[in-house]
């Protein structure tokens, strides 16, 4: 039964067909073939997969994310990280990541976040002297801090697939997400200042004081959102409809720059996104389902502990296969299909489930922007007017410097468990 599902879920991978519908024809045609059950099981598991309350934070954070990017957040985002670090030598694509950085703690979601600042930053580095395809490379990198900084959509799937406590990951999310935001920040500093990029970056910069008063209505919602959930006011579910309403508040009321028509259209985006999402989930679902229905999860354990004899051989394996897995799987299905399947694993080896899922969510971001299925990739690209091609030769050193990151908060675990532990343990 095994083989027939991986072989008929990589033929479906093969003809293009979309990810959550390639889950459920596979799972059908395992079932049918391979199982004396009705097919009413697969109703039954699909319904079980999203019948779960943590889930509706999902099109929840998107919505509120789509209604902050409408209402002009990205802009003023990035003029308070150009008046931050706009004044040296780099400065723009030091604000690319600066701004990624806030907006994740908006929307969530690393593509939103790609196409909400590229489409601002991008023409900026290439008017300041930054060849097209760098900027792209830059804000493609950057992007990524949008699965990492809470709230994170891809944390949120990993804890609803393991039933790990979806704030501590939240809190967890932070220690990774300004490694690699620091990480990032000095490479690019390095590398303007050896290739002569940014030379003109302060030109047109506002004052601290005046960005901050532009965007404070902006940076309150991560804080009333995280320090809600963090200081134990409400459920990270919960805290996803408080970042609608605020959202909604902020844009009719006090930008007065979200019209019917773009709540319209936040509304419309946010429900493709989702049903997208929530289709992969339900999908995922009834494939891991099944899969463990047939043993495979207890084979496969007994396999690794025969090779790896300890957890660091583990976790190394660990990011390879995840590195691999990422260039060519979407995040959501790789997180639903092999976090219940590696966890349990991992957990036996001695590894805290909330720093494990750290190190999926982290490998799988790097995914992200690695050819040939990274996401951020193409949106970059999408939003540059480029072929894939041309920003590959940028992108490989920004690569190296993630890669390196990972191996950090794989090999370091207090990176990830450190605020945990001062908060909930």
């Amino acid at each position: 039964m095994n083989a027939a599902l991986a072989f008929s879920l990589l033929v479906l991978f093969a003809a293009a067909v979309p990810i959550g519908v390639s889950l459920v024809l596979a799972s059908a045609f395992g079932i049918t073939l391979f199982s004396n059950v009705s097919l009413l099981l697969a109703v039954q598991r699909i319904f079980a997969s999203l019948d779960s309350f943590p889930l509706l934070a999902v099109p929840l954070f998107i919505l509120s994310g789509n209604l902050m990017a409408a209402a002009g957040i990205s802009e003023r985002l990035v003029e308070l990280a150009k008046s931050m670090v706009g004044g040296i030598q780099g400065g723009l694509a030091c604000t690319c990541v600066v701004t990624c950085m806030i907006f994740a703690s908006v929307s969530g979601s690393s593509v939103a976040t790609t196409f909400a600042i590229g489409v601002i930053l991008i023409p900026a580095m290439v008017r300041h002297g930054y060849p097209v395809g760098t900027a792209a490379a830059i804000q493609a990198s950057s992007a990524e801090l949008g699965v990492l900084i809470p709230p994170s959509i891809p944390l949120i799937l990993y804890g609803v697939a393991t039933e790990t406590s979806i704030g501590q990951l939240f809190l967890a999310g932070l220690g990774p997400g300004l490694l690699v935001a620091a990480a990032l920040f000095v490479y690019l500093l390095i590398l303007c200042r050896v290739k002569g990029y940014g030379a003109r970056d302060g030109d047109e910069r506002k004052p601290f004081l005046a960005a901050i008063g532009h965007s404070l209505w902006a940076l309150l919602m991560p804080v009333i959102v995280l320090g809600g959930i963090y200081g134990g006011i409400f459920t990270p579910t919960e805290a996803s409809s408080i970042a609608v309403v605020y959202a909604l508040v902020v844009g009719v009321f006090v930008y007065r720059s979200l019209t019917v028509a773009k709540i319209y259209a936040a509304l419309r985006n946010s429900a493709i996104s989702s049903t997208v999402i929530m289709i992969i989930i339900a999908g995922a679902g009834l494939f891991s389902f099944l899969v463990t229905r047939s043993g495979l999860p207890a084979i496969i354990a007994e396999w690794v502990r025969d090779v790896f004899t300890d957890k660091y051989s583990f976790l190394m394996a660990v990011n390879v296969f995840l590195f691999i897995v990422g260039m060519f799987i979407e995040t959501s299905a790789a997180i639903l299909v092999l976090a219940p399947l590696l966890a349990p694993i991992a957990i036996s080896y001695g590894v805290d489930p909330v720093h494990f899922g750290l190190v999926i969510v982290v490998n799988l971001a790097l995914g992200m922007f690695t050819p040939p299925v990274g996401v951020n990739l193409f949106a970059a690209c999408a939003v540059a007017g480029i072929p894939i091609q041309k920003i590959v030769p940028a992108l490989v050193p920004m690569v190296l410097v993630v890669l390196a990151c990972v191996l950090l908060v794989t090999y370091v675990p207090m990176i990830a468990l450190g605020p945990v532990e001062l908060f909930y343990r």
